[in-house]
């Protein structure tokens, strides 16, 4: 199992930028793919971005291609979300995930970051 810890949400205003990590720890030799998820108040939680762990390939939603940037440090085992240009509407809980297949669902999960956007 790998445990996933998100920090540096926060409130930020419209055209702002955040930058979320996420601390991955446990069986992370284990882990293929990480990525971002997001779950606005009333919706459904949506994809943002993923990212391979070994080899660094991106992959974005496309509500944020352009705006946002997914990164991993391989040495720190950690991933980013760069956030730039941000709108009320990117207003959510982040959350982080870890696979340990190309496909199917994501494995492990962490507790979210909140993020607000002013207008």
């Amino acid at each position: 199992q790998v445990q996933l810890v998100e920090s540096g949400g926060g409130l930020v205003q419209a055209g702002g930028s955040l930058r979320l990590s996420c601390a991955a720890s446990g069986r992370t030799s284990s882990m293929k793919h990480m990525g971002w998820f997001r779950q606005a108040p009333g919706k459904e939680r949506e994809f943002v971005a993923t990212i391979t762990w070994s080899g660094g390939s991106t992959y974005y939603a496309d509500s944020v291609k352009g705006r946002f940037t997914i990164s991993r440090d391989y040495a720190k085992i950690t991933m980013y979300l760069q956030m730039n240009s941000l709108k009320p509407e990117d207003t959510a809980v982040y959350y982080c995930a870890a696979k340990r297949e190309n496909r199917g669902a994501y494995d492990d999960w962490g507790q979210g970051t909140q993020v607000t956007v002013s207008s």
